[in-house]
């Protein structure tokens, strides 16, 4: 033990140490820097913002910085056709010379879809339902029926659509639900006599509907004129109506006192 202990006092040593030490530190820089140019250690570039931009522009863009890029496509309605949607990575990234940019476009061609089976079902399904197939909700309207905010028709474009027809992605679909009264009768009211603000005010406050007006000599203001006759007619034949029925009127000028 006393010989080792006198070896590490040596010169001999002293110079071994060193000489281990410079060895380790040249190997460490060696390495650091070959690492540094091997992997272009602070060179590259900032992604530039390519969305919004058409097809053509971003390309050109990439292409000057030399970087690579792959094109998906996707429909969105609401966007004109031809520009970047997104991009990856985004903008004002940095990255390595030659990294590939992925670059998302706008199609132009709406993509077709199924009309899903939407009848019978509530109108919170519906909308969940129309929003998974990429479609949307158009107008809703309520007729007689004991289910309540049920889907009984739907339409597309003034049509009635079934189940499976095809439409574009995007489409407004429009909605017949039940108001969930079903059948149930109510009083017809009579509007004889009575202007048309009045009348539009009963029909309101009986759940019926105003039908067609027809007009009985020149009438050129119908808040001067007053219903001289309406179908159905509130007789003893007639008294109750189903709920939304529509009632025509037929309009004439106040006689003149």
């Amino acid at each position: 033990m006393s010989k080792f202990i006198a070896y590490l006092k040596t010169k001999s040593f002293r110079n071994n140490l060193i000489a281990a030490i410079c060895t380790v530190a040249a190997i460490l820089l060696i390495a650091f820097f070959s690492l540094r140019y091997y992997t272009k250690h602070g060179e590259g570039l900032n992604v530039p913002e390519l969305k919004g931009l058409t097809l053509s522009q971003a390309v050109s863009k990439l292409e000057e910085l030399g970087l690579r890029y792959e094109i998906d496509s996707v429909f969105i309605m609401d966007k004109p056709p031809g520009i970047v949607t997104d991009q990856d990575p985004d903008a004002n990234t940095f990255v390595k010379d030659n990294r590939t940019i992925y670059l998302t476009i706008n199609t132009s061609q709406a993509p077709n879809v199924n009309f899903p089976d939407i009848e019978n079902k509530s109108l919170r399904e519906a909308v969940a339902i129309l929003e998974s197939y990429r479609l949307k909700l158009g107008d809703t309207t309520y007729k007689p029926d004991v289910a309540k905010d049920v889907v009984l028709e739907t339409y597309f474009g003034g049509q009635l659509i079934r189940t499976g027809e095809v439409l574009p992605t995007g489409s407004r679909i429009n909605l017949t639900l039940g108001d969930g009264r079903g059948n149930e009768d109510v009083e017809l009211p009579n509007l004889v006599g009575l202007p048309l603000d009045e009348a539009k005010f009963s029909l309101r406050g009986a759940m019926l509907t105003l039908g067609t007006i027809n007009y009985e000599g020149e009438i050129t203001d119908t808040a001067n004129a007053v219903i001289v006759a309406q179908f159905p007619l509130a007789a003893d034949s007639v008294v109750k109506v189903k709920i939304g029925t529509p009632v025509n009127i037929t309009l004439t000028n106040k006689p003149k006192n």
